[in-house]
């Protein structure tokens, strides 16, 4: 039986780009996700959609499908200043503001004397991706959480989090 749109899927996961192991969950807490709400990259929702609880499986994703393809263009050169305080070094991952609000995940590509090159594609942008997926749960969603969005698992206690003004994925009313 396939998993459906608004299910609360659990999974637990190991990905691979090559011989490379680039994330795992195995043996930590699962993975917890609304289905067909864009919660998980497409091509691991579209690969699990027919696994049964107890299913243990390989899903290869192609770039397209997971972080998008490389693109060249998406380098900026911007003045060092921008980084006071910040111990740059080549390779590693800063995050910062978009335009839009959101945030956004850059990588350190060069260091000069006054400026640093960053690169703004996603670290497995154009890479083909192996995951190795056990569906853990499937079970259908309560009203709370198709209006939220939110598996109940991922709601933070109220202690945890209402005396900080709340926030996505705090159970606050």
């Amino acid at each position: 039986m396939a998993i459906e749109a608004n299910q609360i899927v659990s999974i637990e996961y190991e990905v691979r780009d090559g011989d490379k192991i680039v994330d795992s969950n195995v043996g930590a807490e699962p993975l917890i996700f609304m289905f067909g709400k864009g919660q998980i990259i497409t091509g691991l929702e579209n690969g699990i959609v027919n696994m049964a609880i107890g299913e243990k499986g390989d899903v290869l994703v192609a770039p397209e499908d997971a972080y998008g393809t490389h693109n060249p263009d998406a380098k900026q050169e911007v003045p060092k200043d921008q980084f006071a305080g910040i111990d740059l070094e080549l390779g590693m991952t800063l995050y910062g503001q978009g335009e839009d609000g959101g945030t956004v995940q850059v990588t350190v590509m060069e260091i000069n004397e006054d400026t640093v090159v960053i690169d703004f594609n996603h670290p497995l942008a154009g890479k083909e991706l192996m995951f190795t997926v056990t569906v853990n749960n499937v079970r259908d969603a309560s009203a709370e959480e198709i209006l939220t969005g939110i598996p109940t698992e991922n709601m933070k206690d109220d202690e945890e989090c209402c005396g900080t003004g709340g926030g996505s994925g705090c159970g606050c009313h």
